[in-house]
This record gives structure tokens, sequence and C-alpha cells, in this order.
């Protein structure tokens, strides 16, 4: 296509593509992408014409267009439940570091709900984007059970699962690490262990709480449960106020550090002490908790190696790499200046 006035080849009003580049450079679209994939069995005629087709149409080859000839997008997609949660956000960081190492670009669908119709739109974006893997990062239970009823054909892992795809998961052992919290405070003589649970419907809450339970039935204590929390500061601080209300704890095992971070400013605001008064364990080990005041007691999750073992999983599936072993990862409890043993 030509513009009267000019004699040059016209942009098209849409973005240009690779067809578009060929017409305009009379050649195939497959030469194009070995001009892309700079082939050396072209002629440098053939090469130098492509290129200036190029120039003139704007066009800036793509992942996509580089897949024509090699069959490979250089890309995996990552479906993730939208929000702001320390967990998932640092899962996303440390996939995005993993498949940089490894030559891989990360194309990203935020889930805004959790019904099924917004999760098959966003599977499909990932699929019209010709990602060659999936990281599945949706942690609510709902959305899992979306997922599994739906017929994955390619590549793909989930962190968490709520257990059809034991074979596809990967993530932290999050019960051993409420158990290791628990025990914690059970071996410096608490027996007075209040839990403040995470938002129902989450993977990692019901797990913690199921650890947490069966922590406590080892030593024969019963427990102490608190209103579920939305792992938010502010729903930590409205828990201590409730908590102090009813009385009858000398230590909360938190199921995030930031709700801890609430319940510690309750606790000040009355008059409380931490540790000296109660004691607090936290999970997850965000990079605020050592400057907690007090610093903070928690469970650390290992999210950089959670990250590379998505990566690495999706490789091997993909024949690129060696198999992973599989199984979860061990938590590490942190213990700092926020737990004691209980007053007398």
């Amino acid at each position: 296509m030509t513009d009267n006035n000019s004699g040059k080849t016209a942009r098209p009003e849409r973005a240009a593509n690779i067809r578009d580049v060929a017409r305009a450079a009379g050649v195939s679209h497959q030469t194009v992408s070995r001009v892309i994939n700079d082939h050396p069995s072209l002629r440098e005629g053939t090469r130098r014409r492509v290129l200036e087709a190029m120039e003139q149409l704007s066009f800036r080859p793509n992942r996509a267009a580089r897949a024509l000839v090699t069959s490979r997008s250089g890309i995996l997609g990552v479906l993730v439940s939208h929000g702001v949660e320390y967990g998932p956000a640092a899962s996303l960081q440390a996939i995005h570091e993993a498949a940089a190492n490894a030559g891989y670009w990360i194309d990203v669908a935020n889930l805004e709900r959790t019904d099924h119709g917004s999760i098959v739109a966003a599977l499909d974006r990932l699929m019209d984007h010709a990602v060659e893997g999936l990281v599945i990062l949706a942690p609510q239970s709902r959305s899992l059970k979306v997922i599994e009823d739906l017929a994955i054909r390619l590549p793909f892992v989930t962190v968490h699962s709520t257990g059809r795809f034991s074979d596809h998961r990967l993530s932290v052992d999050q019960l051993s690490g409420a158990r290791l919290a628990t025990r914690h405070l059970l071996e410096l003589g608490h027996r007075r262990v209040l839990h403040l649970a995470g938002p129902e419907g989450w993977v990692e809450s019901a797990a913690r709480l199921q650890g947490y339970r069966e922590e406590m039935a080892a030593w024969n204590v019963p427990p102490l449960d608190a209103p579920d929390g939305d792992w938010t500061a502010e729903s930590g601080y409205r828990a201590g106020k409730a908590a102090m209300r009813a009385g009858g704890f000398s230590a909360v095992f938190s199921s995030n550090d930031q709700m801890a971070l609430g319940l510690i400013h309750a606790f000040a605001e009355a008059g409380l002490r931490v540790p000296r008064d109660v004691s607090v364990v936290g999970f997850d080990d965000v990079p605020e908790a050592a400057h907690y005041l007090p610093p903070l007691t928690t469970v650390r999750q290992d999210f950089p190696e959670l990250g590379r073992r998505c990566v690495a999983a999706l490789l091997g599936m993909l024949g690129h790499g060696p198999s992973l072993p599989q199984g979860d990862i061990a938590p590490e409890l942190i213990v700092r200046r926020s737990t004691t043993a209980p007053p007398p």
C-alpha cells in the first residue's frame, strides 16, 4: 500500500505485524522471521530490504514473531490473584527473577475477581500470548476449585492446591510452619495460646489454623481461636482489642506479620508490654519484621526458592531442564524479641 503523494509505503492504522512487513518488503513472512532471528542464510540485500520495511512501518519484533520460527515464545504466564499481600507479591517477584535468569519473560494476568468467567478470560489472554508454561498463584480455595475443573493442556505448576493438582503443586509447608510457631510458644511455657487466623477461603489460612490446632492437641492444650483477620494490620489491631476484652491468653500466634503488627499496636496502646505481658509470633518474615518494636519472632517462608522451583519445574516439563523432585519447602522459625516465657 502506497501514499499517492509521497510514493512511500503507508503505515497501517493498526500496529504493523510481521505480514505487513513481508508485503512491504516483497518477501514471505518466513523470510521476515529469519531476519528477526538473524538467520545466517539470508542475502544481505534481502536483509536490508526487510529492515527498511520494518523502519518504515515502525515495526518492533516481539517474542510472538520469534515464535513463528522457533516454535517457542520464551514467555511463561503467571495467573495471580489481585492484591497487596506480601506472600503472593514476594512469590511473583521471585518468579520474575528466576525466569529472567533462565532467559524467559513473564506475562502476568491479574485476577480482579475469582468467578469462573474472570478466570477463564485471564487464562485465554495468556494462551493468546503463546505462553509456554503457566504458574498459578491464586491461593483462594474458590479460584483453585475453578482452575482444577478446567482442562489445562500446557505445562503448569500451582502454588497451593485444594488436592487434585498435588502432582503440579509447589509450596512452602504451611502446616508445619504453623506447628513450629505454636510449638515455640508452648516450649516457652505458654498454655493459653490464642490464634489469629487469616481470612476464610484462603488455603494458607486453613493450613495454618490446622497446624496450630494439631500442635495444641499434641500438647493436650485446648485451642483459643480469635475472630478471623483479613491479613491487614488494621484487622490485627481490631482483633487485639477484642482479645483483651475477652482475656484469658498469654500469647498469640498471628497468621501473618502484618496482623501481628496490629496486635502489638493494640497491646501497647492498652499498656501491655510485648513480650513481658504477652508474647506474639507472626508468619512470613516480611522485611520489616526485624524492625518491629519489639523485633518479631516469626516463621520465614523462602519465597525466592519457591519462585526458582516454580520456574525450574516448568523448564523440566518443557524439556529444558532436569525434573524437579517433589516436596514442600520447609519453613524456618526466626526467633527475635517478641516472645518469652509467660508472666507469673
